[in-house]
């Protein structure tokens, strides 16, 4: 996963964003998971510390960590905070028509 700072996710036009802190054991496991799915789509997931993002974390209301949030356009469309399976990620990966 390629690691972004908020500007570069302002502007980059990516619908899916990995939201993480290094400390978080969770994170770890959701970070393996999301790598997988990565693989499994060909899609580059970015994912941005959100120690370093208090901006990002307030104006999409992030509640906790790992966070896979989902967006069309500007519009976030979901947060997902529970990373059941890379079966459930993938799934709800590819409901959304992310061009």
């Amino acid at each position: 996963m390629k690691e972004i700072t908020n500007t570069e996710w302002q502007e980059s036009g990516y619908s899916l964003l990995y939201i993480y802190t290094p400390m978080c054991g969770t994170c770890q496991v959701a970070s393996k998971m999301l790598s997988v799915c990565e693989q499994l789509i060909d899609e580059e997931i970015p994912q941005i510390n959100a120690n370093y993002a208090p901006e990002l974390m307030h104006e999409h209301q992030i509640e906790s960590v790992p966070c896979l949030l989902i967006q069309k356009g500007e519009e976030p469309i979901e947060k997902i905070y529970a990373f059941q399976s890379v079966p459930y990620l993938l799934e709800k990966i590819k409901n959304y028509d992310r061009n």
